[in-house]
């Protein structure tokens, strides 16, 4: 069924409700945040995940979503701006990563990480494929965030459901 037919019928909503419920339960999300704890002592990168279920009526583009998710979770507010947020939308099976200024790498190294992320969803593998991405997001972080402390962990490591 296509997207657009999927939205106006409510089955993108109650699909995205579902995945939340069915695959981000209080465990999994216990497991993942304690996966980016250990990858940020690696780094001074600070990844947020932000899981929706469903996008707000007000905003229909994943990628203008995902910035105004990374503005209201402050993840711009770091000492040495290297906060990355990887942003799900389960309803409109959209991956966004938006990092700050402070970390070097490339767009095209998210797309990759988004693009691989996509795929293990799309093989119904949200676990392994999510720890998986943080890995991958650890690697990119551990080359090019920025020199500094890497005690100071200013955002919080607990995936935020919206």
């Amino acid at each position: 069924m296509n997207n657009i037919i999927k939205r106006m019928t409510g089955i993108a909503a109650l699909e995205g409700q579902w995945l939340r419920r069915r695959h981000f339960d209080q465990e999994v999300l216990t497991h993942v945040a304690e996966r980016i704890k250990q990858s940020e002592a690696t780094h001074t990168g600070e990844l947020v995940l932000a899981i929706e279920g469903v996008m707000p009526s007000h905003e229909t583009n994943p990628h203008l979503r995902a910035l105004e998710v990374y503005g209201r979770l402050r993840v711009w507010d770091t000492p040495l701006n290297s906060g990355v947020l990887l942003y799900l939308a389960l309803d409109q099976r959209a991956i966004e990563i938006i990092a700050d200024r402070g970390i070097t790498a490339t767009q095209p190294q998210w797309q990759q990480v988004c693009a691989r992320l996509q795929a293990r969803f799309a093989q119904a593998e949200y676990i392994d494929g999510l720890l998986a991405a943080v890995d991958e997001i650890e690697a990119i972080l551990k080359e090019h965030a920025p020199l500094g402390d890497n005690e100071a962990n200013v955002l919080p490591n607990d995936p935020v459901l919206l």
